[in-house]
């Protein structure tokens, strides 16, 4: 049998769009003698779509779209759907009003519905607040091979590999009991950096420790904040990877299942990327070119500062949309340095985008005379310096409305934690490109990038120059933050591991270090919750799955 993986990139709520993007893979999957193909959790709506569900219209449009989708099939093969279901049962139970399923379409109709056994509710995901859990095994016949279907979170619970149990029951186990000849997991599994690594690892050890050979379908693309990631693979019953996707891009495979052997065959392997700053690289440039796309802009704009946080983002939106749809606005100060000015002009040089120039010192002294008389007697700070950027961020959103770009917020995960940053300033924007990666982070990738290419891409004096945010004269950001080598490792320990003061103070870091970031961390929260959705790259993003509280004392 002849089995295909359609890894898709849905736009949430696009019933038509989805529909047409499987039926032309599904034509695909004909032309090359495919039985079955096998689409990514909730293909027809794509995932998450959130409180869409809560609207009974939206639901009953994908009833009535995935019956008109089985009735479109080529004939003679079979199609596994992500939708939703009605549980009709709701009013009596008490349970949810619907499943999280996959539809069987064979032959113009929809022959069966899987649902969702495990229904995550941790970091982004929220599944209990739509959907009641499926209570039996998952499987049909297909011309004599008895397939396992299972969704996403169904694969997360071996308790052998994971050295306990996160829910009571394990689909994959009770589908070995049942004596299955090959199990499917049809995903939508967000992205995060070394995920893959972790997948592999865990559907190999199902693999061999079941006897089972797994097919994985992942969905693709960026939808808000959330990066997936593609790079379906299948292991065979020894739990050998016999296929992998393409990542960061839509892909279609076919496999081919041995009725004799009862196995998956060895086929197509993409190969993994050579650094975990290439696989970050990649999952930013599409979660930027989705979100643009997605959200129906096709230009953007953005702050060029001369500092190494807009260059990345800069290189990451010209990738991402080309040279000719970025426009970098420099607007330097009284307190800009020369090489900001000629280090920004340069990148935009390099990069081959359109630059700016608005300088901002007569704004300044409009501000500083406006505001005189109420200010007399005290003394410049941190309210002057923050009008700076706060004027910055006007003239910024004034070009977006003006032209319909879309602002970049350049902001990195370093300064969103401990609150370096200013409302209504340098964090105005429609999405904030790198607001969950590290400032040490961001050296690397450039760094990365410009070995790559073989070429400067971000000039070497905004990678060894000190950061500052040029708000005063002479300023860095070290007369305000410790070293970010330090501050990183910091917030790692306290965002990521969930570490206490005393556990970061034993991995050998200052106390009163320790307890001036867990503070800084603390207070800014009110700015988080007003920044612009940040694309998310690791565990622990300020973002969906970010739920702190504001008005609280966090340390008890």
């Amino acid at each position: 049998m002849k089995i295909a993986i359609a890894q898709l990139n849905p736009i949430i709520g696009d019933l038509t769009g989805n529909t047409q993007k499987i039926l032309e893979v599904a034509q695909q999957a004909a032309a090359n003698n495919v039985r079955l193909l096998l689409t990514p959790e909730l293909s027809l709506c794509g995932y998450p779509p959130r409180d869409l569900l809560l609207n009974p219209s939206f639901v009953k449009s994908m009833d009535i779209t995935l019956k008109k989708l089985a009735q479109d099939l080529p004939a003679n093969l079979a199609v596994l759907v992500g939708t939703v279901v009605k549980n009709k049962d709701a009013h009596i139970t008490g349970g949810k009003t619907l499943f999280n399923s996959i539809a069987l379409l064979e032959a113009g109709k929809i022959k069966q519905y899987f649902h969702k056994r495990l229904l995550p509710t941790y970091d982004v995901f929220d599944e209990n607040r739509y959907f009641e859990p499926g209570l039996q095994a998952n499987y049909f016949a297909l011309d004599d091979i008895n397939i396992g279907v299972t969704i996403c979170e169904d694969l997360w619970n071996d308790e052998e590999f994971w050295g306990k149990r996160h829910y009571a029951v394990n689909p994959i186990a009770d589908l070995s009991l049942l004596g299955v000849d090959l199990i499917v997991n049809l995903s939508a599994s967000p992205y995060t950096v070394g995920k893959q690594k972790l997948r592999e690892a865990m559907l190999k050890h199902s693999a061999v420790n079941f006897q089972q050979s797994i097919i994985y379908t992942n969905q693709v693309g960026g939808n808000d904040d959330l990066i997936f990631d593609g790079r379906s693979f299948a292991v065979n019953n020894q739990g050998e990877v016999i296929c992998r996707a393409k990542g960061f891009e839509t892909d279609f495979l076919t496999i081919e299942f041995d009725e004799q052997m009862r196995d998956l065959q060895l086929d197509s392997i993409s190969p993994v990327y050579e650094s975990e700053d290439q696989e970050i690289w990649q999952a930013l440039v599409l979660g930027v070119r989705d979100y643009v796309k997605k959200c129906r802009f096709s230009q953007i704009v953005l702050g060029l500062s001369g500092g190494i946080d807009s260059a990345l983002v800069a290189a990451i939106a010209t990738t991402a949309l080309g040279k000719e749809n970025v426009l970098g606005v420099l607007m330097p100060s009284p307190y800009s340095s020369e090489h900001s000015v000629s280090d920004a002009l340069k990148l935009g040089e390099n990069l081959g985008i359109k630059t700016q120039i608005l300088p901002i010192g007569e704004l300044m002294q409009s501000f500083d005379h406006t505001l005189a008389e109420l200010f007399t007697g005290t003394e410049f700070g941190i309210a002057e310096e923050n009008i700076q950027s706060r004027i910055r961020g006007t003239l910024l959103m004034g070009i977006s409305n003006k032209f319909g770009h879309l602002l970049l917020s350049t902001g990195n995960k370093s300064e969103m934690a401990v609150g370096y940053c200013t409302l209504y300033g340098d964090m105005n924007g429609g999405l904030a490109v790198i607001a969950d990666v590290p400032k040490t982070r961001v050296y690397s990738i450039c760094n990365w990038l410009n070995t790559h290419h073989q070429k400067e891409i971000i000039p070497q004096h905004i990678i060894k120059k000190a950061p500052s945010a040029e708000l005063k004269p002479g300023q860095v950001d070290q007369d305000s933050l410790p070293a970010y080598d330090i501050l990183d490792d910091i917030l790692e320990r306290l965002i990521n591991k969930h570490q206490s003061a005393a556990e970061i103070v034993n991995a050998g870091h200052d106390q009163v270090i320790v307890n001036r970031v867990l503070k800084l961390v603390s207070i800014a929260e009110f700015k988080r919750r007003q920044a612009p959705p940040g694309l998310k790259i690791t565990d622990r993003a300020f973002g969906t799955g970010w739920r702190m509280p504001i008005a609280a004392n966090k340390n008890g």
